[in-house]
């Protein structure tokens, strides 16, 4: 198989899963090393294919799935102790947290896509995130960071909000 057919496997892979792929999964089903399909999510990417990369996998979220969502950005801070909770309230009320973004005084913008919508998803975040003993982008800022986050509808956008805002997570 070449190059060109490997990708179109590989976007078909992604179109028909709901669940994310991690460049090693991907490298083992098309027999290539993982700094292969990096290269080959990286020319998916650049034809506009909406492939999102988070801490689970690639993935691509379904059309109708993007579109009856409701979107809110919200300002948070919190200590790395926080981060759990925060995200559970929001995934509580089913709820999606889209990324996680810092504005660094040097680099800008900093924007890490998480797509974490279920308890199951959140627990492997944070057991990964223990694993590496990894350090939060918002640490960079004081534990100021923001999220996109969406809902399937206004009320349980607004219950979100109200928790979020009852645990002193929200900035104003």
């Amino acid at each position: 198989m070449n190059a060109i057919e490997r990708r179109k496997l590989i976007l078909n892979e992604l179109k028909e899963s709901n669940k994310p792929f991690t460049g090693s999964e991907l490298a083992i089903k098309f027999g290539v090393t993982r700094q292969i399909i990096v290269k080959d999510i990286a020319l998916l990417r650049a034809e506009a294919n909406d492939i999102i990369a988070t801490s689970s996998g690639y993935i691509i979220l379904k059309s109708e799935s993007k579109h009856k969502r409701l979107k809110k950005v919200i300002a948070v801070c919190h200590d790395q102790s926080k981060i759990e909770e925060e995200l559970s309230i929001v995934i509580k009320y089913g709820g999606i947290i889209e990324d996680v973004i810092v504005e660094h005084p040097l680099y800008g913008e900093i924007k890490a896509n998480l797509m974490i919508r279920n308890l199951n998803e959140l627990h492997k975040f944070i057991e990964r995130f223990e694993r590496l003993n990894a350090k939060p982008l918002a640490e960079l800022t004081e534990g100021v960071h923001i999220h996109t986050i969406s809902a399937d509808s206004e009320e349980n956008l607004i219950l979100i909000i109200k928790e979020l805002e009852k645990n002193n997570f929200l900035i104003h």
